[in-house]
């Protein structure tokens, strides 16, 4: 293993303090800085981890030469100018969900990252669950067959969620079932069509102007035969937290278990129809990590008491992804390769959902992704 270290700087200490061990124990990594504007908020983290370099201005922190990356955990409206602050200032870029609001700030971001050979990642929590990487196993190892047909949710009430949340258009934050339907085949979508259903209450609905309760749009793959679907819902719909993939195959398909805790189930083809279902308890995938942050895939990161942030603890624990992301960042940028998902993979996960808002908005209208013509 390399001797190198990435030096690191956390941006957003809600969520974003559950990395901050993680970045700490990481061969190949070094927490230099946190930034938050909360000064109390700010100095308590700092203080309880030992972190030296705090920043309460972000604009102040990314003129700091020592930095070599900013992960950044800020709320969603401030994704798209932040990572494109960052790159304008040389500095390469780890992004939690979404990428950004409008296919514009996608593009810039790409171009940017075309235009300085930076590295970007979204920081996507549903393509390292160990769900997910088990079946990216069976994909792998030829187990699934020909893959089919790809499904995916992500249902959460979102009532009581501060700031920009209520009436929040269903599509806006997709990625957790976009991004798992395009990253098991690392495809790209090509066009989207939605339809929405159902209404929310009328407080919420004035927010956006996003009358539905549930979208659900069809993703047709670019250059394949596949096509998959994903469904969404924010509010007034009473469902248990669930993030679900779901993919099917000419040898073996896997569900989602639909009650939280529960195994997935796995379908073999042609046996008597009684045996087709098992049920498997997904494994744990910590050996692909490196042994100072495997134990970080079973266990809460930041606070282990009452205070854990509401989308780790309804998220259950976002299935051991955090410490995957970690590792897939700092791999990525000691060996300059590139990490899944990169600037253009990002943006079309991320238009997916904006553009099927607005397809759902025009009575399901199929529209086209943009083509970000840039491969990392």
């Amino acid at each position: 293993m390399s001797e190198k270290k990435i030096k690191i700087a956390i941006v957003g200490l809600g969520f974003g303090a559950e990395f901050i061990p993680i970045y700490k124990k990481h061969p190949n990594a070094e927490l230099v800085a946190v930034c938050q504007r909360n000064e109390d908020k700010l100095n308590e983290i700092a203080d309880a981890f030992d972190i030296s370099k705090r920043y309460t201005s972000y604009e102040e922190l990314l003129k700091d030469d020592e930095i070599d990356a900013v992960h950044i955990n800020t709320p969603i409206p401030n994704h798209g100018e932040q990572s494109i602050k960052a790159l304008k200032a040389g500095k390469h870029v780890a992004c939690t969900v979404p990428m950004a609001t409008t296919v514009e700030e996608c593009r810039e971001i790409v171009e940017l990252i075309q235009k300085t050979g930076l590295t970007y990642m979204m920081m996507e929590t549903v393509v390292y669950a160990r769900e997910f990487l088990y079946m990216k196993e069976l994909y792998e190892n030829g187990e699934l067959g020909k893959v089919q047909f790809l499904k995916a949710s992500h249902q959460q009430d979102m009532d009581g969620w501060p700031n920009y949340w209520p009436g929040l258009p269903p599509m806006h934050y997709a990625t957790h079932c976009v991004g798992p339907v395009l990253g098991l085949t690392q495809n790209e979508a090509e066009y989207v069509s939605c339809f929405g259903s159902g209404t929310i209450r009328e407080e919420l609905i004035k927010e956006y102007n996003s009358p539905y309760a549930v979208e659900t749009t069809h993703i047709k793959f670019r250059n394949s035969d596949l096509s998959a679907q994903v469904y969404r819902s924010l509010f007034d719909v009473a469902r248990q937290y669930r993030e679900s993939f779901e993919v099917y195959g000419s040898k073996k398909s896997v569900e989602w278990p639909l009650i939280e805790g529960r195994p997935l189930v796995v379908h073999m083809a042609k046996k008597p129809e009684p045996e087709i279902p098992e049920e498997v308890e997904c494994p744990d995938f910590a050996k692909l990590l490196p042994k100072e942050i495997q134990g970080f895939t079973t266990h809460g990161v930041y606070d282990e008491g009452d205070n854990q942030h509401l989308s780790f603890t309804q998220g259950a624990g976002h299935g051991g992804s955090h410490p995957h992301l970690v590792h897939a960042f700092v791999d990525g940028l000691i060996n300059g390769s590139s990490p899944y998902p990169n600037a253009k993979q990002s943006a079309n996960i991320t238009c997916v959902g904006i553009l099927s808002h607005e397809s759902a908005m025009k009575g399901g209208e199929i529209i086209k992704l943009p083509d970000f013509t840039f491969t990392n």
